[in-house]
């Protein structure tokens, strides 16, 4: 996956390229200014665009409307150390698919995965959306081996890891697996990432 990131604090930026690049994340492009990213039209080269909100003389969500006014396509996940309501929604209602807070940096990884399908993704501490009474009953409907089957998922393992750390036929995970899908509602490993980091604040 390539990706192009964007934040005017280059300690950041230098942290969440080695980040990314740990993951098996490819950082193509890296700004300081959300600017170049338009004049350049860096973002038709990659898969997912990460903007920073506040940006010296900038607001992240301005340059990601010019964006999607120029490729209404391109996947846009916002990053903000603070609850800027207003911003926020104004950039989820002109398109951008996600935003999480910087300081989430367990679920930056699974977000982006998400983000790259399509996905929206909005950091449950932000609380710009009521709690799903239905998804929380979900996770208290899952048994002691869902939920630690549920978290070998978020930490990245296979079914056949999940198997090997846990005693388990590859079979029998598989199976678990299919369960927890069943019972959260969801369709694949990302989603299951982003409810598991998610699911102590719903």
């Amino acid at each position: 996956m390539k990706v192009l990131i964007a934040d005017d604090d280059v300690l950041v930026l230098d942290a969440l390229k080695t980040i990314l690049e740990k993951n098996n994340i490819e950082v193509k492009y890296s700004f300081t200014c959300g600017k170049d990213i338009l004049e350049t039209k860096a973002y038709k080269n990659v898969d997912v665009i990460i903007l920073d909100i506040r940006m010296k003389e900038e607001n992240g969500v301005d340059i990601a409307i010019e964006i999607l006014k120029n490729d209404k396509n391109c996947k846009i996940l916002l990053l903000t150390t603070f609850n800027d309501t207003k911003d926020i929604e104004r950039g989820l209602k002109k398109g951008c698919l996600g935003i999480i807070l910087k300081d989430n940096i367990e679920s930056l990884i699974p977000s982006i995965h998400s983000v790259s399908f399509g996905n929206k993704v909005i950091d449950a501490s932000l609380n710009l959306i009521s709690t799903d009474n239905k998804n929380k009953k979900s996770f208290e409907n899952l048994t002691k081996k869902e939920n630690e089957i549920l978290e070998k998922i978020a930490m990245g393992l296979s079914n056949k890891e999940i198997a090997k750390e846990l005693f388990l036929s590859e079979g029998t995970v598989r199976n678990y697996v299919s369960i927890i899908f069943e019972k959260l509602n969801i369709e694949n490993r990302t989603k299951a990432c982003i409810f598991y980091y998610n699911k102590d604040n719903n």
